[in-house]
């Protein structure tokens, strides 16, 4: 069975995070979404409210996991046995991060192969901090995101 992953903090989950699933559900006969939860970060949502909202917004997938992810992410796909990760592309300045990830990678599980898939242009100036940005100022939001969605920024704006 081919396997495959899209990791990130999905806080909140996007339009444009939806179309890189979708059409990551096509090409893996089985296709986890990790939730990544880093002590770092300030999220809006809880990994447990992020990992909710994906599966409300991709539950018409009947091939895709959401699972959150508090570990290495090669750590996580050696033990599924997931071979590739799939990776978003929005723009040049999206690449270099993403270059040194996918090479990190595969010094720590070399039988992990990335796969980049640009963003359609409609989403390419997309980004969950751009969202939660808008909503902060009251902004309309209906079109970044879906309306499950859409009505928890608000709530959480609230």
């Amino acid at each position: 069975m081919l396997k495959g992953m899209y990791s990130g903090s999905f806080d909140p989950v996007t339009i444009g995070h939806l179309d890189i699933i979708e059409r990551g559900a096509l090409i893996f006969e089985k296709f986890y979404i990790a939730v990544a939860n880093t002590p770092k970060k300030n999220y809006l949502f809880s990994k447990e409210e992020r990992k909710e909202m994906i599966r409300a917004v991709t539950k018409h997938l009947k091939n895709v996991e959401v699972v959150v992810c508090e570990q290495l992410l090669v750590d996580f796909a050696k033990k599924h046995d997931i071979k590739y990760i799939l990776r978003g592309l929005r723009a040049v300045t999206d690449f270099e991060y993403e270059l040194q990830m996918a090479d990190t990678n595969k010094v720590l599980n070399p039988e992990i192969e990335t796969i980049f898939l640009m963003a359609d242009t409609k989403y390419s100036y997309l980004s969950s901090s751009i969202v939660k940005e808008v909503a902060s100022y009251n902004g309309d939001i209906q079109s970044f995101v879906s309306p499950l969605v859409e009505e928890k920024i608000k709530n959480r704006f609230k």
